[in-house]
């Protein structure tokens, strides 16, 4: 497999508009060995970026004038590899459709927060961003329609369908599948499926 450098230093940012909630939660992951940084505001999140790159991002959803999950949407256009943790004290199931599936967040807590809880959701944001990073440094030499063809083989077509899907011939699927294949060090399919999860890198 290719080789990619080392994953950077993983940086927790806690956004809430009650500093002294989100000061208490960063303190909280501080001493558990995560590294994590209290923000009021959306806007100085975003400000923070790219000088400061994110793993994670803990988000309270009521807030100001922009809203977790504009917020969120605002956050992935700029790194779309950040996790998103979402919180807040007044939990509805549409608020929770809305973290996971259209925003993805990979939790949706409810205040007061649960340690163990609250843990294991940015330790899976930690991986999971650490996934995203990888996989795009591995596939940031891809063409944009190796990068297709890449994206298609992955989730199970065959060259004839890639083909077809992308109107070209299979030979030239074939012909993208092997600069692929060179450009990633990888040795088959499976390993390529491997790849697109982070997996082995």
């Amino acid at each position: 497999m290719i080789e990619t450098a080392p994953a950077p230093l993983s940086l927790v940012a806690v956004l809430d508009d009650d500093a002294d909630l989100g000061a208490t939660i960063a303190r909280l992951l501080v001493r558990h060995g995560i590294s994590a940084s209290p923000f009021v505001a959306p806007q100085d999140v975003l400000a923070a970026l790219p000088a400061s790159r994110f793993a994670c991002v803990v988000s309270d959803i009521q807030m100001g004038e922009m809203d977790g999950f504009a917020f969120a949407d605002a956050l992935r256009a700029r790194d779309p590899a950040v996790a998103l943790v979402f919180m807040t004290a007044w939990p509805t199931t549409s608020h929770a459709v809305d973290a996971v599936r259209r925003h993805g967040g990979l939790d949706y807590l409810e205040k007061p927060i649960d340690e163990a809880r609250l843990l294991a959701a940015v330790s899976d944001g930690l991986a999971w961003s650490t996934r995203q990073r990888r996989i795009a440094a591995v596939t940031a030499s891809f063409t944009r329609r190796e990068r297709e063809v890449f994206d298609l083989l992955v989730r199970g077509h065959s060259n004839k369908e890639i083909g077809e899907r992308l109107a070209i011939s299979a030979r030239t699927v074939e012909d993208h599948r092997a600069a692929i294949v060179g450009k990633t060090r990888t040795n088959g399919l499976a390993q390529l499926i491997a790849l697109s999860r982070g997996e082995g890198l």
